[in-house]
């Protein structure tokens, strides 16, 4: 597919989505969430991709919305462009397949809400990250208030909010936010690496653990356990368990199909 504001690579198993609005440092606008809807699906929709990667080009992963555009929206607009990106976002975190976040810089506002939608993050120990819309008199429209109180807790997640206040790269780790960190010269490295890791993995196994953890999550503990007990029966059903179970009892490496 062809794209304005972003760019897409297929590198074997794994599908890298680049955000290429390095002049706005990758501000999100109306564009660029309808390219991203559309680049989320040709990765998923592709069966020999296993693991999505999404980053930004230049000094920013993402800088936020395009605040250029906010003076012209009415409270109708701009109820309209949270619901649209909230939407894109809810999308990414359901895929069945596995989503990682490469911090790679400026990870504020909307484009940390971004992040909060993938998987796992990885960041740079140079990157910052935050949710500064209180300094503009609002607060996060993108899901914001509610993945990131669910990641890091009510109270940091209330204060990092309240505040407005970036984190580095090493304090968001510390906190919970990012999964790990890392120096900006190894980030797509480490990436790489974490990601091939996942993609030898069943895609059936992946998908099916994304889908207890996220409903479980919004579910009393009895109904996720036993949504868990279900999804268990499901995977004995798959031909990627008999190859799992095989491989073990034969003391080799499992190729796994994703059925």
């Amino acid at each position: 597919m062809e794209y304005e504001t972003l760019e897409t690579k297929k590198e074997g198993n794994l599908f890298w989505i680049t955000l290429n609005r390095p002049d706005k440092l990758n501000a999100l606008n109306s564009k660029l969430l309808e390219e991203l809807n559309r680049a989320v699906s040709e990765g998923e929709s592709d069966p020999e991709v296993r693991v999505i990667i999404i980053t930004g080009k230049g000094k920013a992963f993402c800088a936020g919305a395009d605040i250029t555009q906010f003076n012209q929206l009415s409270p109708t607009d701009a109820w309209r462009f949270s619901k649209r990106g909230r939407e894109v976002m809810d999308k990414i975190e359901s895929l069945s397949k596995p989503t990682i976040a490469m911090i790679n810089g400026y990870a504020l506002g909307g484009g940390l809400e971004l992040a909060l939608s993938c998987d796992i993050r990885i960041a740079a120990e140079e990157a910052q990250l935050g949710l500064p819309e209180i300094n503009l008199g609002i607060y996060p429209g993108y899901g914001g208030t509610q993945r990131l109180t669910r990641i890091v807790g009510k109270g940091r997640a209330l204060e990092i909010m309240m505040t407005g206040d970036r984190l580095s790269g090493k304090d968001a780790e510390r906190y919970g936010l990012v999964n790990r960190v890392t120096s900006l010269s190894n980030l797509e490295q480490e990436t790489r690496k974490l990601a091939e890791k996942i993609a030898r993995k069943s895609p059936v196994s992946l998908a099916l653990i994304k889908e207890v953890v996220n409903k479980g999550l919004d579910s009393p503990l009895a109904s996720g356990l036993s949504l868990e007990s279900i999804g268990w029966g499901v995977i004995f059903s798959t031909e990627d368990k008999k190859e799992g179970v095989n491989a073990f009892l034969e003391k080799r490496e499992p190729n796994f199909k994703g059925k």
